[in-house]
């Protein structure tokens, strides 16, 4: 596999990395095809990986789509390639968490945000620069940007072309939390462990049941809850027991 994007596993998470830091891990078709054959990997066999961590190697997460590319014309294997690879990473059934330092620009925006969470670093930019280069979204953004900061914040975003801190972007919801440079890898490890002790069903499930009620009135919304949630999952009695044991002995 390319080594464009780089996997490691990792305390029970698949840690996948844009790798192409001479060029800012700017996303060209190749990148988009390395990434594509890590999520189709861990979708055909998730072993014992609980979360996916998208991360950028060097001075960045990524400073978006390469503009070189687009001047030129990129030869896609498929129409909407790098959205339907971008919505099959956000459609993983596992937590997906995007870790962003440095740049995280328009295209990498795009791509950060099929993350279920993402986690700023205080020197992470982010910035939606379409209007820029005369260029609309067509990686989800217009769709996945309102949803985590509001309609006006988004329209604000998407007019400015602003750039805005990992302190800004926490404040806003963009990111769910912002840490510092410092405490950036520690971060990203215990988020993972947090995540990585519960319970495997529980995550797949309650993806699948906010994806399908996105939207939804809130008395269609309870009954998608009620009537489509998937309930027990087969580890609920081992974990009783193994709280129940710990009790015993505290």
């Amino acid at each position: 596999m390319s080594d464009l994007v780089l996997r490691e596993d990792v305390g029970g998470a698949a840690i996948l990395t844009l790798n192409r830091p001479d060029k800012l891990n700017s996303l060209n078709v190749p990148v988009f095809e390395a990434l594509e054959g890590h999520v189709k990997a861990i979708e055909a066999a998730p072993g014992g990986v609980a979360v996916v961590v998208l991360r950028g190697a060097g001075r960045c997460f990524s400073a978006g789509h390469d503009l070189g590319d687009i001047a030129t014309g990129e030869k896609l294997p498929r129409a909407n390639y790098q959205s339907h690879v971008i919505e099959r990473l956000a459609d993983l059934p596992l937590p997906v968490i995007s870790a962003v330092h440095g740049h995280c620009y328009t295209g990498a925006l795009e791509l950060a945000l099929a993350g279920d969470i993402i986690l700023a670093s205080e020197n992470a930019k982010f910035a939606d620069t379409h209007a820029r280069w005369a260029l609309t979204p067509v990686w989800g953004l217009s769709q996945r940007l309102p949803r985590r900061v509001g309609t006006y914040k988004a329209r604000e975003m998407m007019f400015t072309c602003r750039t805005y801190s990992g302190r800004e972007a926490e404040a806003m919801g963009l990111a769910n939390s912002c840490v510092a440079d410092d405490l950036f890898e520690s971060a990203i490890h215990a988020l993972v462990a947090e995540i990585a002790a519960n319970s495997p069903f529980s995550h797949a499930a309650n993806k699948r049941l906010l994806t399908q009620s996105d939207g939804l009135p809130i008395g269609a919304g309870l009954a998608h809850e009620i009537y489509k949630g998937e309930g027990v999952g087969p580890d609920m009695r081992d974990r009783i027991a193994a709280f129940a044991a710990r009790s015993k002995k505290g």
